[in-house]
């Protein structure tokens, strides 16, 4: 007898997660990609997209149905009915096993902001599901450097508040594979994981080695806590704002310099370097 295909479905179709995970889930899965709005789609046979309405359980049910593993991503604090109906069409579409795009805030105990208390409810609900689960707790993404890209290209210069202080950063790309080799496996369940990247960084360090990459000087230029609300309020709803002016105030204090090994752990590889990274997305900042 033929075993089944399994099945697999990531959310966040749209971001910058799941559509880097598709390159490392063997190629006889069947994937199921999931957005609120629609995706450009990704270029592999066996790979579906699908448009849901996160307001409407039954549009993830039919989505979720029958699935071995759910990757879920959820990215948007102040819709936390979004977070309650992912769960729910979870339980109702008979997944086997969930594993939770996260943030390593989460075991902080000094970190009480807006987006640090959403993910810890989100964890625990899912907790609660019933679903064999699994969290992945990332640092914040080297891809963040990508918002200097403007400020690169016309002004040779980087912004940051509190540049000197530490982060312990991961490429996106780590996350990815990480969260596939996760999917589905029995060995991880009911285990959470913090990754990181192989060390922690400053803006000003990051801006040097930018600087190495694309070869020409940067600057690195100190934003004052209002410039920096301001920076944020173009991107962000202003209670996402407050939130990662609080963050940055915990990095100061040096909360998020820890490393992991991790990304070695699980994939049997060094986590990626900055400098790997910037080194890769170069095009973006020249």
């Amino acid at each position: 007898m033929i075993p089944p295909v399994p099945h697999i479905v990531l959310t966040g179709a749209t971001g910058q997660i799941a559509p880097l995970m598709v390159r490392h889930l063997p190629a006889h899965h069947r994937v199921t990609l999931t957005s609120r709005t629609p995706s450009p789609g990704v270029d592999r046979p066996g790979v579906r997209h699908v448009t849901c309405d996160y307001d409407v359980c039954e549009s993830l049910v039919a989505a979720f149905r029958d699935a071995d593993a759910l990757f879920v991503v959820t990215n948007d604090p102040t819709r936390p009915e979004h977070d309650r109906n992912v769960v729910r069409a979870a339980v109702e579409a008979g997944v086997g096993h969930i594993v939770k795009l996260s943030a390593a805030a989460v075991l902080d105990d000094g970190a009480h902001d807006l987006v640090t208390e959403w993910q810890r409810r989100n964890e625990e609900r899912i907790r609660a599901s019933g679903i064999p689960w699994t969290m992945v707790r990332p640092r914040s993404f080297m891809s963040h450097a990508l918002g200097w890209a403007p400020d690169i290209r016309g002004h040779d210069s980087t912004y940051a508040l509190h540049p000197h202080s530490r982060n312990a950063c991961i490429a996106p790309e780590d996350v990815a594979e990480v969260s596939a080799r996760l999917l589905g496996d029995s060995g991880h369940y009911f285990r959470s994981y913090q990754l990181t990247g192989p060390q922690a960084l400053s803006a000003h360090e990051q801006s040097a080695v930018l600087a190495e990459v694309l070869g020409r000087p940067l600057v690195c230029r100190e934003l004052s806590p209002e410039e920096a609300r301001r920076r944020h309020s173009r991107r962000y709803s202003e209670a996402m704002a407050d939130a990662l002016l609080v963050s940055a105030e915990r990095q100061l204090a040096g909360a998020k310099s820890r490393t992991t090994d991790t990304v070695e752990r699980i994939t049997g590889r060094p986590a990626t370097t900055f400098a790997q990274w910037a080194l890769d997305h170069r095009d973006r900042f020249a």
